[in-house]
């Protein structure tokens, strides 16, 4: 019996903490993110402290306001999509549900 070995080449993806502070409404959508929520995200570090300016990001777990989630940037935002390419620069990825950390351990808010 032969057995056929696929060859996965795994990249590394910086992932980012952040708070759904808010939904966006679209009338009018790419065609691709017809299905997912467009979320506004407050980027966060561990210690849940507001680290930049909030951004637009695609939903594709079902976060909703107040939820701690984690989101990937660039081009690699377009990877939990249906599709090879869309006009995307942020998705979410993740919904985060413990943050543990050496300086404190706190449960999501």
């Amino acid at each position: 019996m032969k057995i056929d070995f696929s060859i996965v080449y795994l990249q590394e993806f910086e992932l980012f903490l952040g708070k759904v502070i808010g939904n966006i409404w679209a009338t009018r959508k790419y065609e691709a993110l017809k299905s997912f929520k467009l979320m506004i995200v407050q980027p966060m570090n561990a210690e849940l402290e507001k680290t930049g300016d909030p951004i637009v990001a695609v939903d594709t777990v079902g976060s909703g306001p107040g939820e701690i989630v984690y989101y990937i940037t660039a081009s690699e935002s377009v990877i939990p999509l249906p599709v090879d390419m869309a006009p995307v620069d942020a998705s979410i990825v993740g919904i985060v549900d413990t943050i543990n950390t050496e300086k404190s351990n706190k449960n999501k808010p």
